[in-house]
């Protein structure tokens, strides 16, 4: 997730500063993506935050991750997404390990609304 410092600024009850604009941090041939998750309950709310900060974590590990933030906003029920890969290969793999993650399989159900992917054409 992000850094946390003690306030009640987010539904998680923590402050987290602004996440960086990928899209105005991307070069040529770098991958950048904007979106949300929108839970539907307090189900699909939990499983996010059971699994957010392993997910965060690996997917800042991946060798072609340049940025990675997963953040929860002033509604508990909704997170932001902000990522930036070096290329599509990067950004691809990233995809594959999700997929195959326990992240993957906690949230392939929650709606991903409003997602911006750009580089990949």
């Amino acid at each position: 997730m992000s850094d946390h410092h003690h306030g009640a600024d987010c539904g998680c009850g923590h402050h987290h500063a602004a996440a960086d604009d990928p899209h105005a941090m991307r070069q040529p041939c770098q991958v950048s993506l904007t979106g949300q998750l929108v839970c539907r309950d307090v189900t699909e709310m939990l499983a996010v935050l059971d699994h957010a900060q392993a997910h965060v974590d690996a997917s800042r590990a991946e060798p072609g991750c340049l940025m990675f933030d997963l953040r929860q906003t002033d509604d508990p029920m909704v997170w932001t997404v902000a990522e930036l890969f070096r290329d599509v290969a990067a950004y691809r793999a990233h995809q594959d390990r999700t997929r195959a993650s326990g992240w993957g399989r906690a949230t392939a159900a929650i709606e991903r609304r409003g997602f911006d992917r750009r580089g990949l054409d």
